[in-house]
């Protein structure tokens, strides 16, 4: 049996929280709030950000454990990886999907915001929590 760290544990526990949220909170904007307006890709949005979000924090975590040494080369390193990877997914999708393009493209960039701000507090605070565990020990 694997063992799982606390702190993916939790940030898979958050991050699968934040995707249901935001995605049920999306889709009820578009059918409440802007009838009409629903595109067929847009569940594939949230599930996006929360795979990036598994592959992120189990990169990071085997990170932690092997070469503590590079988690902030790997951080950044994610980060433009998620950024490429998020054009070349915004322009398959609007090459293959022309009429919803405009509204896929702000609803995805959205996301992108509210999810960098989220793994951002995420990671910032796991690094402040390191900082007051390493002071207590000394």
């Amino acid at each position: 049996m694997m063992s799982i760290s606390i702190t993916k544990r939790n940030f898979l526990f958050q991050i699968t929280l934040l995707s249901l949220i935001a995605g049920w909170a999306g889709a009820a904007i578009f059918h409440y709030l802007l009838p009409g307006h629903y595109f067929g890709g847009y569940p594939f949005i949230p599930v996006y950000f929360f795979l990036f979000g598994v592959f992120e924090i189990s990169m990071f975590d085997a990170c932690r454990k092997y070469a503590p040494q590079k988690l902030l080369l790997l951080y950044m390193a994610v980060k433009v990886m998620k950024m490429l990877l998020s054009v070349m997914f915004l322009v398959v999708y609007c090459l293959a999907v022309r009429e919803d393009a405009r509204l896929f493209m702000l609803t995805f960039i959205i996301y992108y915001i509210v999810y960098l701000i989220y793994e951002t507090w995420f990671f910032f605070t796991y690094e402040v929590a390191k900082k007051q565990n390493q002071k207590t020990k000394k």
